[in-house]
């Protein structure tokens, strides 16, 4: 028997429901016209084209033709334009030896200008590089100023350098105290009642923020009497620049003043303070200036900027983690704050970064670690990364750190009386010291009790000769060969001592057993020497250079 066929479902539904439905509908449709007009998308209108009654059709559609390339070439120009500016900015934000090309003829003037081999010479001829910029940059110059931090002035004095400047000759010297705002104002002032004696200086605080040359800033309506950011501050411009000024009045010609420093003092940022503009790269990794850079700063007077000193490796571990831009690489991060924590006063350190008294270097960085929330993985913490920010911090421009002068002022033997009275001739110093006064007043340095005493390590040696950079490599490897060939012979000398050792026992158990067997029976006598073979066998038997593998 067929089953019988189902019916299809009715279509058929009452008016109330379909009325409802239409409606639904056009209420849907409004709110999407709504939206759309709120958005403004119309329908792109269709181009009608030329009809072919209009008269010179032909020539009208090569017009627009040709109006429709010369639109797509000049995007396309500026496109290009646009991808070379930008090739531009990344060159001089990746390599700082660029310079902008207004620069150059300056330099060419001067035979300041690099050679193309140096500029494509690696990582390995670097420091070489540096030894030749800072020597161009000594010649050119008629004065030059270096740069020393507030907070170790003495450390940052390099006597090989000062040494070759005298040698020189017709060259002034100047020392700028930068970094003034991070230490108490009478340690400031005990400085430099020190430093003048010797040379003119100069109390500065240089602008980490300058005006942008390149980027053009939104104006912001700013509240009247609003005070400036503290980083856009700079104090000793004008008596830096009354001191340039009389001397070149004195000279009656055009100078150059070169900036010369260990790394990261802020050479660049007071070039920039100087200009008012970034004119130089500045940041916080220390060496980035890797070659000398020349900035007009009027008709009369052009600065030269200079790569950093190299540090000789014979300074103390704490001149080296302060003052060599290599030293986290060379020297490890436990290592470089390890010899900055001792330099410095604990209790004082211990204020600072809130941590409960500690007895070595390993135990503070521990506590600091858990202090600042750094942990590894099973919440161990990170002590090296906790060395690393002792570390940055020590070398940034941040902490307020402050040594103290020696009691009594020696010259150095490169100085003497008259080459002390001829570095100060040609400058005004009474209108220095007015400005120096003016200056340490009007800057917000902080108090002894906020500050970290550090012991300093005195002049920190550096090397201007190529020929020193060759002779250091070999040296490292003499002292680690010879390290390991005393290491070979300390173990050699252990395992022969120790085989003696063995060598010696087993004969006094052969004699203990020849004394054994007169005295007692001949069974007890055959035992025992099977015992002693089988020491014997198993003394032979045995190697000695596992124990010390």
């Amino acid at each position: 028997m067929k089953r019988p066929k189902l019916k299809k479902a009715s279509k058929r539904m009452t008016c109330h429901k379909r009325y409802k439905i239409q409606k639904k509908v056009r209420e849907h449709h409004r709110k999407l016209r709504k939206e759309a007009k709120k958005r403004g998308h119309k329908k792109p209108r269709k181009d009608p084209g030329v009809p072919n009654s209009a008269p010179f059709k032909e020539a009208l559609l090569r017009e627009a033709e040709l109006r429709k390339q010369r639109l797509e070439e000049l995007k396309q120009q500026q496109k290009l334009d646009r991808q070379k500016e930008l090739e531009k900015k990344r060159k001089l934000e990746t390599n700082p030896d660029i310079k902008p090309p207004n620069v150059e003829p300056m330099e060419k003037e001067f035979g300041l200008c690099k050679t193309e081999n140096k500029a494509k010479s690696g990582k390995q001829n670097s420091k070489k590089l540096y030894c030749q910029e800072l020597k161009k940059v000594i010649e050119a110059s008629d004065v030059v100023l270096e740069v020393l931090d507030a907070r170790d002035p003495l450390g940052c004095r390099c006597p090989q350098v000062e040494e070759a400047i005298v040698q020189s000759g017709q060259k002034k010297l100047v020392l700028i105290l930068n970094k003034s705002d991070l230490v108490p104002k009478e340690n400031l002032e005990s400085w430099l009642n020190y430093l003048k004696k010797e040379l003119p200086t100069v109390v500065f605080r240089a602008s980490t923020k300058p005006k942008d040359k390149g980027k053009i800033t939104k104006r912001v309506k700013a509240k009247k009497n609003a005070a400036p950011f503290r980083s856009e501050v700079c104090f000793g411009k004008e008596g830096l620049w009354k001191l340039l000024g009389g001397f070149q009045e004195t000279c009656s010609k055009a100078i150059r003043v070169g900036v010369i420093g260990f790394p990261n003092v802020g050479k660049s940022s007071i070039i920039n303070s100087l200009k008012q503009e970034q004119m130089c790269n500045v940041g916080v990794s220390m060496g980035l200036t890797r070659s000398m850079q020349v900035v007009p700063l009027d008709k009369q007077i052009t600065i030269i900027d200079s790569p950093s000193f190299i540090v000789s490796p014979l300074n103390s571990s704490s001149a080296l983690a302060l003052r060599s831009p290599a030293s986290i690489e060379v020297v490890k991060p436990m290592e470089a704050a390890s010899a900055i924590l001792s330099q410095a006063d604990a209790r004082q350190v211990v204020l600072k970064y809130t941590v409960p008294g500690y007895r070595n270097s390993l135990e503070f960085f521990t506590m600091l670690a858990q202090r600042r929330g750094m942990h590894q993985k099973g919440g161990i913490p990170n002590v090296e990364g906790a060395a690393k920010l002792l570390w940055s911090e020590w070398t940034g421009a941040s902490l307020a750190y402050y040594c103290h002068p020696p009691t009594s002022w020696t010259p150095p033997p490169y100085f003497n009386e008259s080459i002390v009275v001829d570095m100060k001739s040609g400058f005004n110093l009474e209108e220095l010291e007015k400005n120096n006064a003016q200056s340490i007043t009007a800057i917000k340095g902080p108090h002894l009790a906020n500050s970290i005493l550090f012991q300093s390590s005195g002049l920190t040696n550096g090397i201007i000769e190529e020929k020193d950079i060759h002779e250091e490599l070999p040296k490292r490897k003499e002292r680690k060969q010879e390290e390991r060939e005393d290491d070979k012979d300390s173990d050699q000398e252990i395992v022969d001592e120790e085989v003696d050792e063995n060598s010696s026992g087993m004969f006094a158990a052969e004699e203990t057993g020849e004394a054994l067997s007169e005295e007692t029976t001949a069974g007890e006598q055959s035992t025992r020497s099977f015992i002693l073979d089988k020491i014997i066998e198993e003394d032979a038997a045995y190697d000695f250079s596992t124990d010390y593998v």
